[in-house]
């Protein structure tokens, strides 16, 4: 017996521990597994189950209803808390003989919750000399805490909501990404050309070739000396603090000095760009410091890039490094060792660049792009009173509206919120088409 530290209201009874074989009913009789050349001759839209997920889409189907699968060999086990070892699905499917097929007595969502993440490795046995097996008595065995029907289905529509809004954000931000790595194509120059593809209305001079270098500002950091880190003071951006795109300075990564006196000029500011020298993920990680991550250091092995905004535009040099800084590094570093950079490989990589004006309005057309994927993977997460989840938006908004075609059968469309930024020439009256996308504008 027990109860949860968290409840919707008017929910008081203890949870009873009961087996899941109690609560289920198992149909791993009725799974089929097919090879991938015959799902091959069977082409469609049902999704084929395996072992912790979907394995392709076939015309057939063997279950019909809510069902819950569990994992039954694999290394996800010892995962269980990054990785789910269950998974709730929907209407026609087809189950293989990796995964158990569990008809919930109760309420499905509540129970995909309940073992999504479960700790279930008493239950696992040794296949062999190294693959782990849920065998159908242990699993049947396993055991939970399980509340009333009725709190059941509270906490799942919870948990469905949730889920679903997840989804909905996740899918909202690929699409942006996605929107976002047309456009870096298309409003810069390609194959030598001198102007873009795309462009906003006014502008019509070339763009020049120069060097990163005309523009930024550069220096690598301190070399601070690691038994005199601190746990108190200013924190320090290291290498290993500059990821793909952002800087991380969580606990057990994150090391400060005490003081920063002498020290003023390896102080960041707002804006500035960070690049990694050395290392695998060379051209790949880079970031810019937010006013809200200040003070910081800078150490060495990390360039600091500070644009002089008198001569270019701070995101616009961002983006730049974003779209061809990997290429350049790949054309230009080629040992075998360790990769490492040096201030004249950061400094010699070649941009093409047109005139202030038009730089300042792209880079705020990706800067404001940035921050609505930025949104979309901050998650909101309604309170458990209020489990109801309202996505639409009131009032007139500008938004971008893309219409993906998915797996090329599907349409499923989606409306962005967006930032109040203009569109380029083409795409300013909508139904152009672009690729695999739709672009719209204008007002909810």
């Amino acid at each position: 017996m027990g109860k949860p530290e968290i409840r919707f209201k008017g929910y008081t009874d203890e949870w009873e521990q009961r087996k899941l074989g109690e609560v289920t009913q198992c149909l791993d009789s009725e799974r089929v597994p097919i090879n991938s050349e015959e799902r091959e001759k069977i082409p469609g839209e049902i999704p084929y189950y395996g072992a912790g997920n979907i394995q392709g889409y076939i015309n057939k189907f063997l279950f019909d209803e809510e069902l819950v699968l569990l994992l039954e060999d694999g290394d996800a086990f010892d995962d269980f808390r990054t990785k789910e070892i269950a998974q709730y699905i929907c209407g026609k499917t087809w189950v293989n003989n990796h995964a158990h097929v569990l008809r919930p007595l109760g309420d499905a969502y509540f129970l995909y919750v309940t073992l999504s993440h479960k700790d279930i490795r008493n239950w696992v046995q040794l296949a062999g000399a190294s693959r782990k097996k849920l065998v159908q008595k242990s699993m049947l065995n396993i055991e939970l805490f399980m509340p009333h029907i009725i709190e059941q289905k509270k906490i799942g529509q919870y948990f469905s909501n949730l889920d679903h809004l997840i989804t909905l954000h996740q899918r909202k931000c690929d699409e942006v990404k996605s929107l976002k790595k047309y456009m870096l194509q298309k409003m810069f120059p390609q194959n030598e050309q001198k102007v873009p593809k795309i462009r906003f209305k006014g502008f019509t001079e070339a763009w020049e070739q120069r060097k990163f270098g005309d523009y930024n500002d550069l220096m690598t950091g301190y070399p601070f000396e690691s038994d005199k880190f601190s746990e108190d003071g200013i924190k320090l951006v290291r290498g290993m603090n500059v990821k793909r795109g952002y800087l991380d300075f969580s606990e057990d990564i994150c090391v400060k000095w005490n003081s920063c006196v002498g020290l003023e000029n390896y102080l960041l500011k707002d804006g500035d760009i960070l690049i990694q020298m050395d290392g695998a993920l060379i051209g790949k990680s880079y970031a810019k410091i937010k006013k809200n991550q200040l003070p910081a250091l800078l150490v060495q092995r990390v360039t600091r890039a500070r644009t002089n905004n008198k001569l270019a535009s701070q995101d616009f040099m961002y983006q730049t490094i974003q779209r061809d800084f990997l290429r350049y590094i790949g054309m230009n570093k080629t040992e075998t060792a360790v990769p490492h950079l040096s201030l004249n490989d950061i400094r010699n990589f070649e941009i093409m660049v047109p005139g202030l004006a038009e730089q300042n309005k792209i880079g705020t057309y990706f800067s404001n792009l940035d921050r609505l994927i930025t949104l979309h993977q901050r998650k909101p997460i309604p309170h458990p009173n209020h489990p109801t989840i309202h996505t639409k938006h009131k009032g007139e908004e500008k938004y971008v509206r893309i219409r993906v075609n998915d797996r090329g059968k599907i349409d499923r469309t989606a409306n962005l919120r967006r930032f109040p930024v203009d569109i380029p020439g083409g795409f300013k009256d909508g139904g152009r088409s672009v690729g695999e996308f739709q672009i719209y504008s204008g007002a909810e």
